[in-house]
């Protein structure tokens, strides 16, 4: 094995010891100057994809990775096996009802990607077969769905695929009676929306570098793309939505901190949209139609949101209605507006809530949610005129769950519980809620789960997963595969740190800009708070991260690398200076209100402290697992690539730093399910291996 690796290419050095030595990619410096620093990036060189060095030295490095983790190939067949064995693979899922037709997904054992079908009128009709994605997918080693979106009269389909793993989708439109796909094709699109009437279709596309969602446009089947809204605000970013009524479309323009929405009626499809109300500096809003009225949901003067209304139309110089006044405990995250109800998604105390408002009378309660952590979320809700809504439930040991809710008497129907085979009980596991002390005596929210046979008494393995980015809460769901772990005795824990939405908008403010290093600290203090209470000590301690989570595993291992026994970071942003230093990468620009803009000196000064690539020191590293995808459109491949051979360069331990290079995928890895559980596999195997389980 070490003789091959030598040969594969001439930019790095290898041995044929056996083990080989990792591979070690050449030095070719580069240098440059800002704010009276000079910074030295010795492996700049590896962003150029087309060089076939960088590919032979990421299939060197594979080949490591596959060498160091040959021994526990067996393990690595017991995993997948188990996982595999868990689902059941020729499965339907649950049909939802959308215009004239009953839409629905299903699996068949061996296939590696869903069925797209359909029925008319009611469950009993035959069976419409509307995308085979596994027809579809022959030859290509990705393949994802992006839009899919039919017609109100259900005669057309506007879909878009990604076929690299870019996230860079093409839209087609195909002809649901005769099955074929129509001369219709757009590239770089994102959002699809049809008109309520005719063969019109509006779509949202991207530009070609950036990726910045910047034009909105309007074509008529069979004829040319019309462009409406062109967003030329590098900070912003376009979308395309219809109300859940069909009678308008919303185009709204995004930024990290501002928004602002322009409306058109989805039956005068050329018509000019109309401006709702001005974007103006941190004011953030979005807008829902209900019975000639507007509904906006707005942080002005409510940083958790309130919800007003508007008779439909400009918002600028009109009363607003107080609809749901803001309350600083509960964070408004959006709406869903039924003919006779209203359901307002909520979060409070690190927890999601479904509040359904009767229009009529106002009176309003929650949907119960039975334990104490849990993932709970609107599902596929098409119709309008109707009391029931679909709604998603799951936990930490409560398999994904569909239900049909009647909103006038309160009873929910249970549709399908996810199966889980292979003899799983959920009696056999606990899920806790637990609060850590931070340094500065904020209490962040911890999710836990573990077999209850598992004794609290430092010993015992644990998984410690993070985010903290964006406003994004982490879901405290449920993973069938996860329990491949918690079956050989591991503790699983989601810190819910500073910079995500768990416990609303001041959480998020929290955690970002000049105070992202509250997420890190956050993190290292729930860690050390969850070996204080002995679930577990630094030697039996992993953590996971992926992509701004990475940038999380990236920072921590570098301030308190002694803290943890290994760490598994996917497509991690790594590379904060340099990256958000070049305005020509994909989201560079817009990410200036998450981060910060380095060409600042104050923020570029804030960002080098923590910046995982530039802080990596000369000190003992936990063992790592890192993986990347050259397919990247989100963060580059590069980052991980450049962050793990510095990383060894000065790794003064003798723990493994592994880079594993998916050279046919994107941001999100493998795109078949059985490919994606392979991956799953193998990082459990490393896990196990670095806890002593690998038996």
């Amino acid at each position: 094995m070490g003789k091959a690796l030598c040969m594969l290419a001439l930019t790095f050095t290898m041995c044929a010891m056996d083990p080989a030595p990792p591979p070690k990619p050449a030095k070719r410096p580069k240098t440059f100057s800002i704010h009276g620093v000079t910074l030295t990036d010795d492996y700049f060189w590896l962003r150029d994809r087309k060089n076939p060095e960088v590919i032979a030295y990421l299939e060197a490095e594979n080949a490591y990775a596959a060498s160091w983790m040959a021994a526990t190939a067996p393990l690595q067949e017991r995993l997948y096996g188990e996982m595999v064995g868990r689902i059941r693979e020729t499965d339907t899922g649950v049909p939802y009802k959308h215009g004239a037709f009953f839409y629905y997904t299903r699996t068949e054992k061996g296939k590696q990607y869903p069925i797209y079908c359909r029925r008319k009128g009611t469950l009993e009709a035959p069976e419409e077969v509307v995308l085979d994605l596994n027809e579809m997918a022959k030859g290509k080693p990705f393949f994802a769905i992006g839009a899919y979106e039919p017609s109100d009269d259900g005669s057309l389909l506007a879909y878009t695929t990604d076929t690299t793993g870019y996230r860079q989708y093409t839209l087609h439109v195909r002809d649901l009676a005769s099955g074929r796909d129509l001369p219709d094709t757009v590239e770089r699109v994102r959002d699809v929306e049809w008109a309520s009437v005719g063969r019109t279709l509006f779509f949202v596309t991207e530009h070609p570098v950036t990726k910045r969602s910047d034009r909105f446009w309007r074509r008529e089947i069979g004829g040319e793309n019309e462009l409406v809204i062109e967003e030329k605000d590098e900070l912003f970013d376009l979308s395309a939505a219809r109300s859940l009524d069909g009678k308008y479309l919303f185009v709204g323009a995004h930024a990290k901190t501002s928004t602002e929405y322009r409306f058109l009626r989805a039956d005068q499809p050329r018509s000019a949209p109309t401006l709702v109300l001005a974007r103006s500096p941190g004011h953030e809003y979005d807008v829902d139609h209900h019975e000639g009225r507007f509904y906006i949901r707005s942080n002005k003067g409510a940083v958790n949101f309130r919800v007003v209304r508007i008779p439909a139309g400009p918002a600028g110089g009109v009363r607003w209605e107080e609809f749901i006044p803001h309350d600083p405990a509960v964070k408004i995250s959006g709406l869903l507006l039924f003919a006779g109800h209203c359901v307002v998604m909520e979060r409070q105390d690190g927890l999601p809530h479904l509040r359904v408002i009767d229009m009529k009378t106002g009176r309003s309660h929650r949907i119960a949610s039975p334990e104490p952590v849990y993932m709970l979320s609107p599902g596929p809700n098409r119709e309008y005129a109707t009391p029931v809504l679909r709604f998603h439930y799951q936990s930490m040991v409560t398999p994904p769950s569909a239900f049909d809710y009647d909103m006038r008497t309160r009873r929910r129907k249970l549709l399908k519980e996810e199966p889980v085979l292979g003899g799983f009980d959920k009696a056999n596991y606990k899920a806790e809620r637990r609060w850590a002390a931070a340094r500065d005596g904020t209490k962040v929210p911890l999710s836990i789960v573990f077999r209850k046979n598992v004794a609290r008494d430092g010993k015992a393995p644990l998984l410690l997963y993070g985010y903290g980015s964006y406003g994004h809460s982490l879901p405290a769901s449920f993973q069938a595969s996860r329990l491949s772990l918690l079956d050989r005795g591991v503790i699983y824990a989601i810190a819910h740190v500073r910079g995500g939405g768990e416990l609303g908008e001041e959480w998020r403010q929290a955690g970002r800009m000049m105070r992202k290093m509250n997420t890190f600290t956050d993190f290292i203090d729930a860690a050390e708070w969850l070996v204080a209470n002995r679930y577990t000590s630094p030697a039996r301690l992993a953590i996971q991260g992926g992509s701004a989570g990475g940038l999380l595993v990236g920072a921590v291992v570098n301030l308190r690398p002694e803290l943890f026994r290994a760490a598994v970071a996917h497509v991690p942003f790594v590379d904060v200076i340099n990256t958000m230093l070049d305005a020509s990468l994909p989201l560079t620009t817009s990410e200036y209100l998450e981060w910060g803009n380095p060409n600042e000196p104050e923020a570029f000064a804030y960002i080098r402290r923590y910046s995982p690539y530039d802080n990596v020191a000369a000190q003992a590293y936990p063992a790592m697992l890192v993986r990347i995808s050259l397919n990247d459109s989100q963060v580059p491949y590069w980052e991980g690539a450049k962050w793990v051979a510095r990383l060894r360069e000065h790794n003064t331990g003798p723990r493994p730093i592994l880079l594993k290079a998916n050279l046919s995928a994107g941001h999100g890895g493998a795109s078949g399910r059985y490919d994606a559980l392979r991956e799953l596999a193998f990082d459990y195997a490393f896990l196990l291996t670095q806890w002593g389980l690998a038996d």
